[in-house]
């Protein structure tokens, strides 16, 4: 058989190469250690639930430490024997995960880290073992060979590795004989990213990529877990801390969701969630979805941290808020929505870079479900948000509006405007009461529920008056007052008009009649006409 060569280059492939955002660091770390605190708690090693180590949970701590430039990732879960270290981790592509068991099975994320920093150091121990067992990894070393490789200095994958690793051992004290952990260390972080080391951006980005509960604050988190329940579907979670040295600050991240958000229409909230579920043709669940339930008055603010649908797998976010964009009638479709659709079924595999899933079979059939229900539901539900907007503010602006005529040779243009914004707020109103009526004939569906939510929010708030004709079954298109005026030429009831104005504004702004007066004086001209 032929040896094959695997050059220098396939390392920086697996390292820098796979992934977009170097934040993706913590996901890889993260996820391996929830793989292992799954197989601790299954050993008997901890307890299953949320809780601190110190009680017996699972737990993962992440320290930046700004002023030495060190990220430091650290799980209490089974930690890996001493004879099989080097092999666990020394070997690329290897790993004994299975698909659909466990959230990581390439063997490759571990080495993500190398980019990032100079030097990457993994430390781990076994309980009931003396021997900590540490591997060191030259990531300086690493790009160094790479840029010789580039420039015709050709190297192996295998020669790099030989040259960048190194592994080493110690032993225990007798008190620390049943400790069991494992941790990665990030050393000297790049310059280029120093984003690693903020904070803010950090905890941002676990408090949505990481598989953790929702925030205490976010009221229908008990309804999706009763629902996830029904569903025989477990949501993953796990006690995750971000503690910063520097400052001596600690953080348990949370998912943030909240039940207020900003539009690019005004402030906005979510009332109420529903849920969907995509069966395949055999009645096989593939994933089911929760979004929240607000008025879709516009586009979320993008500064919102959790607007979008998001996609999750093994409650491990992939992609960002704008992973379902295609499967909108507009690319804006997924900005109006909070929710999450969780991939359920083994056959939706992650590809490398953990961002969507591979193609096949079962994600061609998830793919259009999801745009069906999308494209004709979803879609539906905000383009109606932006209908109720546009009809409240049609229904409003007259009543917001001081007709003041400024200018006498334009007066009847004034009137004629202000009359016209009258009419159209009329005709608002005639919509809305279709609309409310339709909702009375499908009280199920969800456009039904859009409609009565905002129109009963506005009749409680006591935004501003909604003439009685809404409720009547018998309202009528609204009457134009020139209607018995129509055989009048248009220059001629634009005379009429300017007569009228003159009576109804400036013989009462001079006190020659009162207002009554004048009404009574233009409805005889109408009258007479």
């Amino acid at each position: 058989m032929r040896d094959y060569v695997f050059g220098a280059n396939i390392i920086e492939n697996l390292t820098s190469g796979v992934y977009k955002d170097s934040k993706v660091i913590y996901r890889e770390y993260i996820q391996n250690a929830c793989d292992q605190i799954d197989k601790a708690v299954a050993e008997g090693l901890l307890k299953s639930g949320i809780g601190s180590k110190k009680q017996g949970f699972g737990e993962i701590e992440i320290w930046l430490d700004i002023d030495n430039r060190t990220i430091t990732i650290e799980d209490n879960a089974t930690g890996i024997k001493a004879d099989d270290f080097e092999k666990t981790l020394g070997n690329i592509a290897d790993s004994d995960k299975k698909i659909g068991e466990d959230k990581g099975f390439r063997g490759i994320g571990r080495l993500c880290g190398l980019a990032y920093c100079s030097k990457l150091i993994f430390t781990s121990k076994a309980k009931g073992e003396n021997v900590i067992s540490r591997m060191i990894c030259d990531a300086d070393k690493m790009r160094e060979l790479i840029n010789e490789n580039v420039n015709g200095k050709k190297h192996t994958a295998v020669e790099v590795l030989n040259m960048i690793n190194r592994f080493e051992t110690s032993i225990t004290t007798d008190t620390e004989i049943d400790d069991h952990y494992f941790k990665v260390e990030l050393i000297n972080i790049n310059a280029e990213n120093t984003d690693l080391l903020d904070f803010r951006r950090v905890s941002d980005y676990l408090s949505f990529v990481a598989p953790v509960p929702y925030i205490n604050s976010f009221h229908f988190r008990n309804k999706i877990y009763q629902y996830a329940k029904e569903k025989n579907y477990r949501i993953d979670e796990y006690n995750i801390c971000l503690y910063e040295k520097s400052y001596d600050s600690v953080q348990p991240i949370f998912k943030k969701y909240s039940l207020n958000f900003k539009t690019g229409n005004g402030d906005d909230s979510i009332y109420d969630i529903e849920f969907k579920d995509f069966f395949d043709d055999d009645g096989n669940l593939l994933a089911w979805l929760w979004f929240g339930f607000s008025q879709f008055k516009a586009r979320i603010d993008k500064n919102c941290l959790m607007r979008g649908l998001r996609l999750r797998k093994e409650n491990i976010q992939f992609g960002d808020e704008n992973v379902f964009q295609a499967f909108f009638s507009e690319k804006r479709g997924p900005l109006y929505f909070v929710g999450e659709v969780f991939a359920v079924s083994k056959d939706l595999i992650p590809n490398s870079q953990r961002d969507y899933f591979n193609e096949n079979e079962t994600r061609v059939i998830f793919e259009k479900l999801l745009r069906q229900y999308f494209y004709d539901e979803l879609s539906k539900l905000y383009r109606n948000g932006s209908n109720i907007n546009s009809i409240f503010r049609k229904i409003d602006k007259p009543l917001q509006t001081e007709l003041v005529i400024t200018d006498e040779a334009h007066k009847d243009e004034e009137i004629e405007k202000f009359e016209k914004m009258e009419t159209e707020a009329q005709k608002a109103q005639l919509e809305l009461y279709k609309k409310l009526k339709k909702a009375e004939e499908q009280p199920d569906s969800l456009l039904s529920k859009l409609w009565k939510r905002a129109y009963n929010e506005r009749i409680k708030t006591n935004v501003s008056p909604i003439e009685s004709n809404i409720k009547n079954e018998t309202a009528k298109k609204p009457e134009y007052r020139t209607k018995n005026l129509s055989e009048y030429s248009k220059k001629e009831r634009k005379l009429i008009s300017k007569i009228e104005g003159i009576i109804k504004y400036d013989c009462v702004e001079s006190k020659i009649i009162n207002a009554k007066t004048a009404e009574e004086i233009i409805k005889k001209i109408e009258d007479g006409l």
